[in-house]
Formats: C-alpha cells, structure tokens, sequence
C-alpha cells in the first residue's frame, strides 16, 4: 500500500488511526501548494482532487480520510476505533460527523476564506471567512457538555470521533484563524488524548 499525502488535518486523522493500529505503508508526498493534487495523473487517483489518496495493491483507490481509517479497521480490526454493535458505532458515527460538521468545517471555511490559502485555484470570501471565525468557537460548548459526562467524546474508549476533534482543534490552533475558548472539560480531555503516544505520529 502507498499513502499520497501532503500536510494536512486529515492525513493526520489517517496518520494518527495508523498509529493506533500499528499499520505502516509507504508514503508518497502529494505538493498541493504547486497544484499536484489536480493535475490529471493524480485526478486520476482521486477526481476530487484530495488528500490522503490510499493506493490498494491490486492497484485501486481509496480517498477520503475516514473512508481509508474504514478500511484499516477492516484490515486490523483492533483496538476497535468504529464502535463494536449497533449503538455504539452509531454513537461514534455521530460525535464524529458533528465535530466534521460543525467544529472541522467550520476551522477550514475560515482559514481558506480568510488566508487566500487556495485563492489560485478557488474565489476566497472574506465576508464568509469572518462568518466561519466567529462560529466555529460557539461549536465547542455541544462537545465541552458532552465531555462532562464522559471519559472520551463518544464514551468511555477513544475512538475516531476523538481523532477528529483533536486534529481539528490542533488545525485551528496552527493556523491562528479561529480564537478558541478555554472549556474545562475539553481542556481535561485534550490533556488525557495527548498523552497517547499515536498522537506524535506524523
């Protein structure tokens, strides 16, 4: 397997599931900043034009950061990372699509309207930039009340949907778009989820 990545919050997400997993393959670097990601060898990789792009051995393509974290679970299915039975892989599925939804794409609205990050390949809107900031910190209180009543986001085991908040809110941390609030119980979390050691993987 080869993994065509460049710098980024989800091939970190894949990075750090890896590591949880114990699972290494090669790397390829992807330069998006030289626009290599939409250039027609690699759009065939990935016609949306994205990183991480897995290369399978029989030579097909996996993309979408949690599509390929999906098949490594099937591939190494411990330690467990989905959920095991229905509910509990509802409830992760769930804490892991609303930080997407309403934290992670919210960060990335604002750092690629308000940086101008793409604005060779795409039209930045300040206005929606500066609409992104502002909401994206009100977000955090549906997660920091979560946390309240649980060891990790989705329960008590970490899971996906914890990779996904803490590379989110490490994302926003870099890149200084967003001012983040300090939330007791996030704050508690964030403190026990860094002291795993998959989180260093890079």
């Amino acid at each position: 397997m080869k993994l065509h990545e460049s710098p980024s919050p989800n091939a970190r997400r894949v990075h750090i599931f890896m590591a949880e997993k114990h699972i290494e393959c090669e790397r390829v670097s992807v330069d998006i900043r030289g626009g290599e990601n939409i250039s027609k060898p690699f759009l065939s990789k990935n016609p949306g034009g994205r990183v991480p792009v897995l290369e399978l051995d029989d030579g097909g393509y996996l993309s979408e950061s949690i599509a390929i974290c999906r098949y490594f679970e099937g591939i190494e299915p411990e330690p467990n990372l989905f959920g095991a039975g229905a509910l509990e892989s509802a409830q992760i599925e769930m804490w892991q699509r609303r930080v997407e939804l309403s934290f992670m794409a919210e960060v990335a609205g604002a750092f690629r309207n308000l940086t101008g990050f793409f604005k060779d390949r795409e039209t930045p809107v300040k206005q929606w930039g500066q609409v992104c900031a502002e909401e994206a910190p009100k977000r955090l209180e549906m997660f920091d009340q979560q946390l309240a009543n649980t060891t990790y986001l989705a329960g008590e085991r970490f899971s996906v949907a914890d990779i996904t908040l803490v590379v989110a809110l490490d994302f926003a941390k870099q890149v200084k778009v967003v001012e983040l609030p300090q939330l007791p119980h996030i704050s508690r979390w964030y403190s026990q989820v860094n002291e795993r050691p998959s989180m260093t993987a890079t």
